[in-house]
């Protein structure tokens, strides 16, 4: 008898913590201000993060706000979106000032996304990603998709996120064969495609045949070029293969909007523990990894071939693969 009062009363608790969760999101929502450093519609690295958004919307219903700083007045905007809400979420590197900022607004949480303050901020979290690891498996496809032996990649600029995609991205290639050649160049824009499309033509030229966009919406010129110069081309951060199915053969995933909204619902649910911390999203977290497209969509990439990248993944996740870094 004591036993099913007990049982009872534990339910009657955890019917009562679901309701009050419930209730916070319903009566009393989140104000979330989503700032990116660019723009959206890149179709990757931001649009990432605003479907984290999105579904965070529709799950629990917080009151969205989204700020595009257009490459400008970062700080600026920092602080108008801490203003308004009660979560400020920054994407991009270029949000550096966050470490300074967030201390004036104590009872705001933020996250940064893609880079890490020099020490820890009680009210910031950081997530940072492990794209050398997913970029070392884009690498490895690239060398074993390429009939020249020499690959490309295009950066948005010469940055050390930007060549932690670059130095896995080489080391996957030459894992794949140390005869491979590598050779990438720097868009130094991430919003314009036709610098995109003249730096991936440039790579062309020089041999690459699979040329890996790491530059936002500066890539969709690496797309443009493939299709024009009958090259392959991977895409990043979000699967785009939708975009090109013909020519982009996979894409290194990223998933910047999955971490938000994971780190968002957890405080939703009253759980504020990574706040102070950096996260490092990796490939063991599932945050990080190759995209083949939706299912039906056309593959250039053998089964075969699939099942090796697989391995390869779960060769970096154990530690037997150690991949190169610019990160400390």
């Amino acid at each position: 008898m004591k036993k099913r009062v007990l049982a009872l009363l534990m339910a009657l608790v955890m019917m009562a913590g679901m309701v009050s969760v419930a209730a916070y999101a319903a009566e009393d929502p989140l104000t979330v201000a989503l700032v990116v450093a660019d723009k959206f519609g890149d179709r990757s690295f931001y649009d990432s993060s605003k479907e984290g958004l999105d579904k965070l919307v529709e799950d629990f219903g917080v009151e969205p706000k989204t700020i595009e700083c257009g490459g400008e007045n970062h700080t600026a905007q920092i602080r108008n979106a801490a203003d308004v809400a009660d979560v400020v979420v920054c994407v991009g590197w270029e949000f550096y000032d966050v470490e300074t900022v967030a201390p004036e607004y104590p009872d705001v949480k933020f996250i940064w996304i893609d880079n890490a303050t020099s020490a820890p901020v009680e009210n910031v979290l950081n997530i940072t990603y492990a794209q050398n690891e997913g970029s070392f498996l884009a690498g490895y496809i690239a060398a074993a998709m390429s009939e020249n032996g020499v690959v490309g990649a295009v950066g948005g600029e010469d940055a050390d996120t930007i060549n932690d995609f670059i130095v896995g991205y080489e080391q996957g290639a030459k894992y794949f064969s140390e005869d491979i050649e590598v050779v990438h160049n720097y868009a130094n824009t991430y919003t314009d495609p036709a610098v995109g499309k003249e730096c991936a033509i440039a790579l062309n030229d020089e041999g690459a045949d699979v040329i890996f966009q790491i530059a936002s919406a500066t890539g969709d010129g690496v797309f443009e070029a493939a299709k024009e110069k009958g090259f392959y081309a991977i895409g990043v951060d979000s699967d785009q293969k939708y975009i090109d199915p013909e020519v982009i053969i996979c894409s290194m995933k990223k998933e910047v909007g999955d971490s938000i909204y994971a780190a968002i619902s957890e405080l939703i649910d009253g759980d504020d523990s990574r706040w102070g911390t950096t996260w490092v999203a990796d490939m063991s977290t599932g945050y990080i990894g190759i995209g083949y497209g939706e299912e039906g969509s056309e593959q250039q990439i053998s089964d075969e071939l699939k099942e090796e990248v697989a391995d390869i993944a779960e060769a970096i996740i154990s530690g037997e693969i150690v991949v190169d870094t610019t990160r400390s």
